[in-house]
């Protein structure tokens, strides 16, 4: 059987289908920013982006854009009803001080240990792009990362340890890629959920690391 390997949107919609009702979320740059167009209406998720923004909604539909009203990839975003702007500072503050249930980062690479490797590939040159990926990092409760699993060379971004500069240590719980989804922590790597044809021994081959997973995982 072929491989049907997990499309973006079908991250993302993974995402948005593990974040409990009333949590309190940072969505990161990229891919991370589409898990809110995927969080279900009926469900209270205050979605917080670190220029100021708390309360934050999908993106709008074409022609509704307001250049003020943005997430901190610059996209344009929707405030739901309640939402409200406040000082960058404010931000950090929250982002800091715990008060985040989740946020959902990139990676370069993440270790089966979780750590978290997003911010530089330490090449020559590379422009240093952090952010607020250590605060949110160590600040939120929970960390979950999407990414492929995949680099363009075929080098698994899961790793036993991570060879690039770290953003965070044992910060990240969950992975969600295009095979599959991944809990990593002090345990190890464990897969709770496989895009279709795929094997865990494929995912072992794949990553060549020892990856365990309970019978029957499906994404």
């Amino acid at each position: 059987m072929a491989v049907a390997l997990l499309t973006r949107d079908q991250i993302a919609r993974r995402v948005a289908r593990d974040i409990p009702e009333g949590a309190y979320v940072n969505l990161g740059i990229g891919l991370p920013t589409t898990v809110a167009n995927y969080l279900p209406p009926d469900k209270e998720i205050f979605l917080q982006s670190e220029n100021g923004l708390l309360g934050m909604g999908p993106a709008p539909a074409p022609g509704d854009e307001d250049p003020e009203l943005i997430n901190a990839g610059k996209q344009p975003v929707t405030l739901l009803r309640g939402g409200c702007y406040f000082h960058h500072a404010d931000s950090f503050a929250m982002m800091r001080g715990g008060h985040l249930d989740i946020c959902v980062l990139g990676a370069f690479q993440v270790s089966t240990a979780g750590d978290l490797a997003n911010w530089s590939t330490g090449a020559p040159g590379a422009i240093p792009a952090v952010g607020g990926a250590m605060d949110l990092a160590i600040g939120a409760k929970q960390v979950f990362v999407t990414m492929d699993l995949l680099t363009r060379n075929g080098q698994s971004k899961l790793v036993g340890a991570c060879t690039y500069p770290l953003t965070g240590i044992g910060c990240v719980s969950r992975l969600y890629t295009d095979h599959g989804v991944i809990d990593v922590g002090v345990e190890g790597a464990r897969a709770i959920g496989l895009a279709e044809g795929l094997s865990i021994d494929d995912l072992c081959r794949l990553t060549g690391l020892a990856i365990a997973a309970p019978s029957g995982v499906s994404a």
